[in-house]
């Protein structure tokens, strides 16, 4: 009989594990699992199990690929199970291809004859998904979110395109989005990617980041409020603030025109001017300063211009009009003097605006 062993934490019991199991038991003729203990889960990850030990034995001895269900508790990070390994004499250790602790396990099957396997992680069917990640959504995925317009500095927040020194002005929005509510367009330059990761329980930094984009949607939406975020690889913030002076004056329109910024990441563009708008739109945020925030999308907006982007239509009453984000299309951002120039707008003009508020997340 051939015996195949494999341990791991399996604190949230999901497809990528079942696979796991099923394919280290076709190794073999006999399947051994060793999971961490309450114990050795926190030595491990400094966290709470979300099942006691003793349930976690039952859900697994239920499975019908799994012969032996054992608990590990022994002191050693990463070999947790070692005095149960040593007790089965497996002849085969399985482990996933990013198993962290893949080099402690390849010397104790030196030591002990065993066979080391290396098996692919390919879940059974839809999206991979990670332990941590299924906590992450348990624990902080909100029901709603805000999305957000920017100012200025955009593609500033893009790594390979930070500059030392530079700003990204944004500011988080209403009315808010959900899973089974999105009051706007689909690919529309609000930071919609960004918010639906975090809708769904994903790290929207890093998902933004995989796209080839930057960091600002994720950053604000999560922090909510006017921000000033210094240019980098990850997002600091620089200064934020309510916003409140700019409640009733904002509005977008809807170019007809969807976004997609990925594919427009690396095309050349003038980015002293857009360092410049940046600078100009932080010290609107700054000091609560409108005619500086204008100023900073009109600047955006030449960059815009020069880059082929279609002129927007002129709207009586605003200050200054730019794209949101930099996708060649989706909605565009109007600023306007005051509450009532944005009112005549919405209502009296013949232009599909939406008004829009800054967003703080309740205290």
């Amino acid at each position: 009989m051939t015996k195949v062993f494999v341990s791991g934490c399996f604190d949230i019991l999901h497809a990528g594990h079942i696979r796991f199991f099923e394919d280290a038991r076709a190794l073999g003729d006999h399947l051994t699992v060793a999971f961490a203990s309450e114990r050795s889960l926190w030595r491990h990850k400094q966290r709470k199990p979300s099942l006691p030990d003793e349930h976690k034995m039952a859900i697994l001895k239920a499975l019908s690929c799994v012969d032996e269900v054992v608990m590990a508790d022994g002191p050693t990070i990463g070999l947790d199970f070692e005095s149960e390994f040593r007790r089965v004499k497996p002849d085969i250790l399985a482990v996933t291809e990013d198993d962290q602790y893949r080099s402690q396990k390849e010397r104790l099957c030196i030591e002990t004859g065993t066979r080391y396997v290396v098996l692919p992680k390919h879940p059974p069917e839809g999206e991979s998904v990670s332990t941590s990640q299924l906590i992450r959504q348990i624990k902080s995925t909100p029901e709603q979110l805000p999305l957000r317009v920017d100012f200025a500095g955009g593609w500033l927040d893009v790594p390979r395109f930070a500059r030392e020194g530079a700003f990204i002005v944004n500011c988080a929005v209403s009315p808010l989005v959900s899973l089974e509510s999105w009051p706007y367009e689909k690919s529309a330059g609000l930071g919609g990617s960004a918010a639906w990761a975090l809708l769904n329980g994903h790290d929207g930094i890093q998902s933004e980041l995989d796209l080839g984009v930057g960091w600002q949607d994720p950053a604000v939406i999560r922090e909510t409020g006017l921000c000033a975020w210094r240019s980098g690889e990850r997002p600091v913030l620089h200064f934020k603030q309510s916003g409140d002076f700019l409640r009733g004056c904002m509005a977008i329109y809807w170019t007809g025109h969807e976004h997609c910024s990925p594919d427009l990441a690396s095309r050349r563009r003038e980015y002293a001017r857009i360092e410049q708008a940046g600078k100009m739109a932080e010290v609107g945020v700054r000091g609560s300063q409108m005619d500086f925030l204008a100023g900073a999308m009109r600047m955006s907006y030449s960059v815009q211009l020069n880059e082929g982007m279609a002129e927007l239509p002129p709207i009586k009453g605003s200050l200054a009009s730019k794209y949101c984000g930099g996708g060649h299309g989706g909605y565009a951002l109007y600023l306007f003097s005051s509450p009532k120039a944005r009112e005549i707008a919405v209502n009296h003009l013949r232009v599909n605006l939406i008004p829009i508020e800054p967003y703080n997340k309740p205290l």
